[in-house]
């Protein structure tokens, strides 16, 4: 090779010359890169100092701590203390070349570069934990070149600095595991109950495989995914000798145990119902909050323990999930159980849930005919009906003749309910329900009468809260104040109180009151008998058993249940009087004690009809306890969503 005198360099020259050339120009390069990307990096000095969310800090009405939600930390841990295979997991799925690269690994970033063009998408990414721990303590998330070029610059800084074992050290003790659970102790903690030295090898692998995306491979909602990605992460680790084939196998002989909630965690039913208020309440939290709750924690421990018994006691008849609801007369929540086990499933059937009410629905019916002027001792006829072609019949198919009102409702007659809602008109029984507290969509066919309509136990109960306190509005809620942690208060409903709205008024209150007791005396619904106490209430079950409900209260404390299956398949011959008025009455049982309930107000009324002789033929005719069916045909509004649909 000549140059412009015409001299010839030997290859060895050439190279060297043209070696120099590179360098200059790579160093030109390089200042350049610094000049442009470094004069804004973020403060390296506050690399120990720890920023978090807030957190917010869940009490019952006592004070007793529900639950805490944000961020989670945990003292670091010492890398020594962990078991081997724990910083081999991460090493081995995040960074396999984490040893013997200067910060950035030029080819995980080539691999990546030619895999993501090759799908034209983000199939890939070449972050070294390095890397990964550089984003974490200074930077933000957002995926522009300038923050991944600050990355590779801190990470090369980081490199400098650090060794590689305090490099690992500092990676997981601050990367993120989902669930506010910051640095491997705190997820030990979250996921497993135990210390991060004392993993097991499966344990460590599903932590390790969260890192490709925390809340995607979440050992709480994402099971199965969470699964195979642990496996990916074992089989690297054969892959790269961290462990052997018999250890991976012993990992797969040993199945993982994943605690859904913190051993202090409770009610999350209701923590994740209330968590999403906080925010419209008081906006974005710059610091951590104290939230004061309405619910009663001894009296929620009976509601979960009631549930969980019932589902279990009646899973042989197809029950596969239940709720309850229970409000005081004021409208406070003191009992919330969106399902039968919050690890399984966090789909809060208590409010997210539309659910037919069935019969539950007919007292709205039987308050517009008292409103209209009837009283609980008008005799009707049970008899066939046809209203606009539709005939409703009578779940025992059978026909009392003449009854008065409120026999007619303590057995649940579906003729009558049908012909009542005629005669005073659909549309007037829609605005007593509404009036009373029922939010969702009514729809004014015939068949409404039956409860052809979807509501969720909230609304039932908040609803019947009317008929408990003398008459007046209790609309549920579950967040009495909302204080910082140095007592700052930016929220209290008490400042909020106006005067009560009455709803309902005399003489009604006091029949429907009447009517509700007989329910439970010699109705549908005596197994929800609670000796020495003033009860009432309505049963419900829905056309083929898909639904089945019992709404109870007693002066000023109503409880709503609800059983079925998510995915709106009929259970077998599950009625409202049965496992609903069985969960119903074994969880007042023990709350009604701890509430010194009193009498429901108003009194009694006299009805004159000879009970004895109606209870006689009752029993001549085989009528009874759960003798309720919604009419069929009847007009069935929209399945809801089955589990697959359904955003749990």
């Amino acid at each position: 090779m000549a140059n412009e005198q015409g001299v010839t360099r030997t290859p060895l020259q050439a190279f060297l010359y043209w070696g120099a050339v590179a360098g200059v120009w790579g160093l030109i390069f390089l200042v350049a890169f610094f000049a442009v990307f470094a004069t804004d990096l973020p403060d390296v000095s506050k690399l120990n100092s720890v920023t978090r969310q807030p957190s917010i800090s869940y009490l019952d009405r006592s004070g007793a701590l529900i639950a805490v939600r944000g961020s989670q930390y945990a003292p670091p841990v010492d890398l020594d203390k962990l078991p081997d295979y724990v910083p081999k997991a991460f090493i081995a799925i995040e960074d396999r070349r984490f040893y013997y690269h200067p910060g950035f690994d030029p080819l995980g970033i080539s691999r990546a570069m030619v895999k993501n063009v090759s799908c034209w998408c983000v199939a890939a990414g070449g972050s070294t934990i390095t890397q990964q721990l550089a984003r974490n303590l200074f930077l933000t998330l957002d995926q522009t070149p300038r923050r991944k070029a600050q990355e590779l610059i801190l990470a090369v800084w980081l490199e400098m600095k650090f060794s590689k074992k305090q490099i690992l050290a500092l990676y997981l003790n601050r990367v993120y595991f989902g669930a506010g659970a910051y640095g491997i102790e705190a997820a030990a903690q979250r996921y497993f109950n135990k210390p991060a030295s004392r993993l097991t090898l499966g344990e460590a692998a599903l932590l390790a495989g969260m890192m490709k995306g925390p809340s995607r491979y979440s050992p709480v909602s994402a099971t199965e995914r969470a699964a195979r990605r642990a496996t990916i992460v074992l089989d690297e680790m054969v892959r790269t000798r961290a462990i052997t084939k018999d250890e991976r196998a012993e990992a797969f002989r040993n199945p993982v145990r994943v605690s859904s909630v913190l051993a202090n965690q409770r009610a999350q039913y209701f923590t994740d119902w209330v968590d999403a208020q906080v925010r419209s309440l008081v906006g974005e939290p710059t610091e951590d909050l104290i939230v004061e709750t309405t619910l009663d924690l001894p009296i929620q421990a009976a509601a979960e323990s009631a549930v969980r018994a019932g589902v279990s006691g009646a899973r042989g008849q197809g029950v596969q999930q239940a709720a309850l609801v229970a409000i005081d007369g004021e409208g406070r929540i003191r009992a919330y159980v969106g399902g039968a086990d919050y690890s399984e499933s966090q789909f809060d059937r208590a409010t997210s849930a539309r659910r037919q009410a069935g019969s539950a629905f007919k007292p709205f019916v039987y308050l517009a005919a008292m409103e209209a002027g009837r009283t609980p001792a008008v005799v009707v006829t049970d008899e066939p009906v046809s209203i606009n072609g539709w005939q409703p019949r009578n779940y025992s198919g059978k026909y009392l003749g003449p009854i008065t009102l409120q026999t007619a409702l303590a057995q649940s007659v579906n003729t009558v309910a049908a012909r009542l809602a005629d005669e005073v008109g659909t549309g007037n029984v829609a605005a007593v329900a509404r009036r009373l507290g029922i939010t969702s969509k009514i729809q004014l066919d015939p068949s409404m009468a039956l409860g052809a309509v979807e509501v969720s136990p909230l609304e039932m109960a908040q609803a019947y809260a009317a008929f408990s306190n003398g008459g007046f509005l209790a609309k549920g809620y579950g967040i009495q104040r909302i204080r910082t942690a140095n007592g700052r208060v930016l929220y209290d409903r008490n400042l909020e109180k106006r005067p009560r709205k009455s709803v309902i008024g005399s003489p009604s209150l006091q029949y429907m009151n009447q009517m509700m007791r007989e329910v439970v005396i010699s109705g549908t619904g005596k197994r929800a008998r609670a000796p020495n106490y003033d009860i009432a209430g309505k049963t419900g079950t829905t056309s083929d058993y898909r639904d089945a409900w019992f709404v109870g209260y007693t002066g000023g404390f109503v409880t709503a249940v609800w059983t079925g299956k998510d995915d709106n398949k009929p259970m077998k011959g599950v009625t409202g009087g049965g496992a609903p008025a069985t969960i119903w009455r074994s969880f007042m049982g023990q709350a009604l004690p701890r509430l010194k309930a009193q009498a429901i107000p108003g009194g009694y009324v006299q009805v004159d009809a000879p009970h004895d002789a109606i209870g006689d033929i009752l029993s001549t005719l085989g009528m009874g306890d759960g003798a309720e069916k919604p009419a069929t045909p009847q007009p069935q509004a929209p399945a809801p969503k089955t589990p697959d649909e359904i955003p749990y």
